[in-house]
């Protein structure tokens, strides 16, 4: 074991947590732009439907590469430590929003610019794949039994962190600008700022300690272990699949909520973009004081029926939820987005404390991260793109409001069935639930 003194658990969620709102702010950041100038800006060529279809293909690219990045993140975390990954991360996911800023558009180069576009997408998919896990797991490894969903609930409130951030920068942007000099220019700030914002997230993480139980489990280590992700497929698939369907309603829903509604609120009901924006900015600040409520929840009640609630929640809320875009009052759609966010919450706050009492701790980074991300290509990847696609087929909402249901019926059923973990001792969970699952 390390003799560095062992960080206090409220400098790790800070670490934690500023790391994961840059993270995501990067990575929501392109999800915002895909909705509002990359069609005009990358796709020229395409009617403005399908300019933001291939946008959205382009938003979706990111997501298949997050679980190329949880696989290897996952492996050299388990090997390595948590700390020494979320570094890696970090950098990463900074440098590519970076120079997505400095990006020549198609007038310049031509379809150079979507390829680049795309080539810069991968790696800050690579790199998120790799993020959440490690973010997670070292606030999840450094915090107390009884209060594990409430501490490791914070990084998991760094994606309403990096939404407001990110939503904010594009907000004031677009108040203070005309059409013409956002679309011209000022869109790149906000990607630019990134690079301020990576130093000041790498600073702070440096200065954090590494897992003790991550540490123990080194110590103990037999020499002649299997791979990470080997070890999690033989004795925790089980485990990986209740982490997919989890994350099933979790995922489809948050992205219908923040980047399906920029599409459809500004096309189909016809609002300017600063008033959905200011919407979504307003439930992103709601949303990112829930999540731990929610997670302090999970520790009296138990993470399933936290978790259960907000799933059917989200599934209820998605038929209000457009009709209420439909009025066009700035005030209907505030609390159209703010009440599915709040709902999100319910299984997002509980997320990490619950995907973390699944797996072993030699394998945990490797098993958390492969479940989470797998999740992501089919749920969040897809979903604006899947929303886009049946809104242009049916011009309707209505087979949105059911792709949504859909999503959190199944999320229902997993969680439903699978164990309660509240409660679980991580430092010592591995042995005995190996022996049970093989």
């Amino acid at each position: 074991m390390s003799d560095k003194p062992r960080t206090p658990i409220g400098k790790i969620v800070a670490a934690s947590l500023i790391g994961t709102t840059i993270e995501w702010y990067d990575f929501f950041l392109y999800g915002s732009a895909a909705a509002l100038v990359f069609p005009a800006l990358f796709f020229p060529e395409s009617d403005p439907l399908t300019g933001t279809l291939l946008a959205f293909l382009t938003y979706a690219v990111g997501f298949v590469a997050r679980p190329l990045g949880a696989l290897v993140f996952g492996h050299y975390g388990d090997r390595l430590g948590r700390k020494k990954l979320l570094v890696i991360s970090l950098l990463m996911m900074g440098g590519a929003t970076f120079l997505i800023g400095c990006l020549p558009t198609h007038a310049a180069i031509g379809m150079a610019a979507p390829l680049l576009l795309t080539a810069l997408r991968l790696v800050q998919g690579f790199a998120l794949g790799g993020e959440w896990g490690g973010a997670v797991l070292i606030v999840s490894e450094h915090g107390d039994t009884e209060r594990r969903g409430f501490w490791a609930s914070w990084p998991q409130a760094g994606a309403p962190g990096g939404n407001l951030l990110a939503t904010a920068v594009l907000a004031v942007l677009a108040a203070v600008q005309s059409d013409e000099a956002f679309q011209s220019w000022g869109w790149r700030v906000p990607f630019l700022l990134s690079g301020v914002l990576v130093l000041l997230g790498l600073w702070i993480r440096l200065s954090i300690s590494e897992s003790p139980i991550f540490q123990q489990a080194v110590a103990n280590a037999e020499p002649s272990r299997s791979m990470p992700i080997v070890e999690v497929f033989r004795y925790h698939w089980r485990d990986v699949i209740t982490a997919i369907g989890a994350r099933f309603a979790e995922n489809v829903s948050y992205y219908v909520l923040t980047a399906f509604v920029l599409v459809y609120a500004t096309t189909e009901a016809g609002l300017a973009k600063p008033v959905v924006l200011n919407a979504v900015l307003i439930g992103s600040a709601v949303h990112f004081f829930s999540i731990p409520l929610w997670g302090a929840l999970s520790d009296k009640l138990g993470r399933r029926p936290v978790y259960l609630l907000g799933a059917a929640g989200v599934g209820l809320w998605s038929f209000a939820f457009f009709p209420l875009i439909d009025t066009r009052n700035f005030a209907a759609v505030t609390l159209a987005v703010t009440v599915g966010l709040i709902l999100h919450g319910a299984m997002y706050g509980p997320q990490a404390a619950f995907f973390s009492e699944l797996f072993a701790t030699r394998m945990r980074y490797s098993g958390v991260s492969i479940g989470a991300q797998l999740a992501s290509i089919v749920a969040g990847g897809l979903a604006p793109l899947i929303a886009v696609a049946l809104l242009g087929a049916y011009d309707s909402s209505f087979p949105v409001m059911l792709y949504v249901a859909g999503a959190a019926v199944l999320t229902m059923i997993t969680v439903f069935v699978s164990r309660e973990t509240r409660g679980r001792d991580l430092a010592t969970l591995g042995a005995a639930e190996e022996s049970t699952t093989r």
